[in-house]
């Protein structure tokens, strides 16, 4: 056993970490829970100021004095133009205007919900060097990184205040380049999951081209010698077992934390997840300009299509529109991310709910020890 899997499982007694769902879900209520239940709780830092990341971090530590983690974003490298730049420091630039034409047809949606739209040029780096300077100066026990992987040195500064350093993976090669950076375990985020996929770069011509959870968790093991945290539309205690058949260490769940009466989703978020006017999720650009699982609604269906590929643009040109949806009471006009296992979604408290998956886990792997159930004879 490698000492970083060692590390690994030994921060949680459970392999159930909780997914850091940027937007308001997982806050210190739901992390605190999480994590006095066994498993790893998530702080989000996305979307958030230094500051408010900072005062999370402090709540966090009232509640509980067990290990727990902070997501962060990657900024979002500067655009070039087609064919242009380092690969490592700059990507093509959308189509020429094609924010502008997005502005223009969501014209519409800014005087229904009586609101203006937001400015697509407030801020690309979503304060990455700041929250970094935090995180080294206050250290926490697990730092995650989404939408890319920091710099060897960033990690290595990470790794001398003793904290424990993950980074999303969507591919092999991504897994790849989170172990040259020296990240201790990578999360394999299959397409199934809800919210963004956590891609380093995000092109467009593989738009649908994602890999389920269990494949990925298989390619990734076999690619890299790190420890693998399997995500994407995990839901019950026998998809935990099958990640860890897989090859996992661990399972990051999501969309099954959601409804949790410590989740900071919106009610009418909760209630979606099983109402049958939200039968199924698709990946839409719609909200942010990324790919991101959400529950289809109006405002998929009618702004999907037409949505470019322009994040954190999009993101910030909606982001009145969404709240502004949220207090009218209009959840076809919300981002309701969930993934792809939804409807199975239980509305527990969140230490209850560890509970329960830990007892499913525990019944999966007998019954998996004590071989498959005898049918009837053959004929």
């Amino acid at each position: 056993m490698s000492s970083a899997l060692s590390a690994l499982t030994d921060l949680f007694p459970r392999p159930i970490v909780q997914a850091p769902m940027a937007g308001g879900p997982a806050g210190p209520q739901l992390a605190a829970a999480v994590s006095e239940a066994g498993g790893l709780g998530f702080l989000a830092a996305g979307y958030k100021t230094a500051d408010g990341m900072y005062q999370e971090i402090k709540q966090m530590r009232g509640l509980t004095g067990r290990p727990f983690g902070v997501n962060v974003f990657m900024p979002q490298p500067e655009h070039s133009g087609a064919g242009t730049g380092s690969a490592k420091t700059a990507y093509a630039a959308p189509p020429s205007g094609a924010v502008d034409l997005y502005a223009q047809q969501l014209a519409g949606e800014a005087t229904w919900y009586e609101t203006e739209l937001g400015d697509p040029e407030c801020g690309r780096d979503d304060g990455y060097e700041v929250k970094l300077a935090v995180l080294l100066d206050d250290p926490v026990p697990v730092v995650s990184f989404h939408f890319g992987v920091p710099t060897r040195q960033v990690i290595d500064s990470l790794h001398r205040v003793g904290t424990y350093v993950l980074a999303t993976a969507t591919t092999v090669d991504e897994a790849l380049a989170v172990a040259r950076a020296g990240a201790d375990a990578v999360i394999a985020q299959g397409v199934e999951a809800g919210g963004h996929q956590g891609t380093h770069r995000d092109r467009p011509e593989n738009d649908g081209a994602g890999i389920g959870v269990l494949s990925l968790v298989t390619q990734i093991r076999e690619a890299v010698d790190l420890p693998v945290v399997a995500a994407g539309g995990i839901m019950r205690g026998s998809q935990i077992a099958a990640v860890l058949a897989a090859g996992a260490s661990a399972a990051q769940l999501g969309t099954a934390f959601l409804a949790a009466p410590e989740s900071g989703a919106h009610a009418l978020h909760k209630q979606a997840l099983t109402d049958p006017v939200f039968p199924h999720t698709e990946l839409t650009r719609a909200f942010s300009g990324r790919p991101a699982r959400a529950l289809v609604n109006r405002f998929v269906r009618e702004h999907g299509p037409y949505a470019p590929a322009a994040y954190p643009e999009v993101h910030h040109l909606t982001s009145p529109l969404r709240k502004a949806a949220a207090k009218a009471g209009d959840p076809q006009g919300m981002a309701l991310w969930a993934g792809q296992g939804h409807r199975q979604v239980r509305a527990l408290p969140a230490g209850e709910l560890v509970e329960v998956l830990a007892d499913e886990l525990d019944a999966a792997r007998r019954q998996s020890a004590a071989g498959p159930r005898r049918g009837g004879d053959a004929r």
